[in-house]
C-alpha cells in the first residue's frame, strides 16, 4: 500500500468552517422497533475506551429510549445515518441484514485531487496494520473489500464523490481512497498531514441508508442532510 503519510502535492488550502463544540444528535425516525439518528462528526457511536470519551450516540439515545441496542457503528469522525434497535428481535433482524450486505449504504466524501474516471470500483483486500493498530492496510492476504464510487463534482483541487461500500470492513472507504491516491480531507489516520489539516473534521458522511423494516419487511430509506463542511454541493447530482 502506498504510504500516504508523506507530502501530498496539490493539497487544497484549509477550509473555513468551525463546527459547534457539541453538535446535536438529530432523530430522523423512530417507532417501536428502531430509531434512526443523524450522528454528528466528533461523537462516538458507543462510549469510547477513555472515561473522558463517555459521551456517545448510544448514551444520548438511551436517555429517551433505555432499551436501545447497537446494530452498527460509524467512525468517530464520520457523520450521518446511524441505526439503533429498540427490541431484541429487531436487533437480530437488522444485524442479519448488515451481515448479509443487503442494506444499501451511500456515503459522500470530499477527497484531495481530481479523482478519475467519473465512476469505478476499488477491489483491494484489507487487514489490520500490525505496526499501527487499530489501523488497516491493503493486504492481498486480507479480507476481500469492494467499494464503488461515482464522482459528483470537482472543484478547487478536490472531488466530491459518492461511495457505495459493497463490503463493510473497518475503515474500508478511508483506506481505499488513500490507496487510490485521493485520501479524504481531514483524515488524520490515512491522509498526509497537510490533507488532514485542510479540513476541521473527517469529510466523510453516511448520507443514505436503505433497509427492510425488521417487523414489516417494508423497504425504508433514510437520508441525513449533507453537512456544510463538505463544501458547496449545489449543482452536484446526488442520487442513488
Amino acid at each position: 500500500m502506498k504510504d500516504t503519510r508523506g507530502p501530498h502535492p496539490g493539497a487544497p488550502p484549509p477550509l473555513v468552517y468551525a463546527p459547534p463544540a457539541r453538535a446535536p444528535l438529530r432523530t430522523l425516525y423512530v417507532d417501536k422497533d428502531l430509531v434512526i439518528v443523524d450522528k454528528p462528526s466528533g461523537l462516538f457511536s458507543i462510549p469510547g475506551p477513555d472515561p473522558a470519551h463517555a459521551d456517545s450516540a448510544l448514551l444520548r439515545i438511551r436517555e429517551e429510549h433505555p432499551t436501545a441496542l447497537v446494530v452498527h457503528r460509524l467512525d468517530l469522525g464520520t457523520s450521518g445515518v446511524l441505526v439503533f434497535a429498540l427490541r431484541r428481535k429487531a436487533e437480530a433482524a437488522l444485524r442479519a441484514q448488515f451481515q448479509a450486505h443487503t442494506i444499501g449504504k451511500r456515503y459522500l466524501a470530499r477527497v484531495v485531487g481530481a479523482l478519475t474516471p467519473d465512476e469505478g470500483r476499488v477491489e483491494l483486500s484489507l487487514a489490520p496494520d500490525p505496526e499501527r493498530p487499530p489501523l488497516q492496510r491493503v493486504d492481498p492476504h486480507g479480507k476481500p473489500a469492494q467499494t464503488a464510487w461515482t464522482v459528483r463534482s470537482r472543484t478547487d483541487g478536490t472531488t466530491l464523490v459518492a461511495l457505495a461500500p459493497v463490503t463493510g470492513r473497518t475503515h474500508q472507504l478511508r483506506v481505499h481512497l488513500a490507496a487510490l491516491g485521493h485520501p479524504i480531507l481531514g483524515d488524520a489516520l490515512y491522509a498526509p498531514t497537510e490533507v488532514a489539516a485542510a479540513a476541521p473534521r473527517l469529510l466523510l458522511h453516511a448520507w443514505r441508508l436503505t433497509l427492510a423494516h425488521p417487523w414489516s419487511g417494508v423497504s425504508m430509506t433514510f437520508e441525513a442532510p449533507i453537512p456544510l463542511e463538505l463544501g458547496d454541493v449545489e449543482g452536484a447530482v446526488v442520487e442513488g
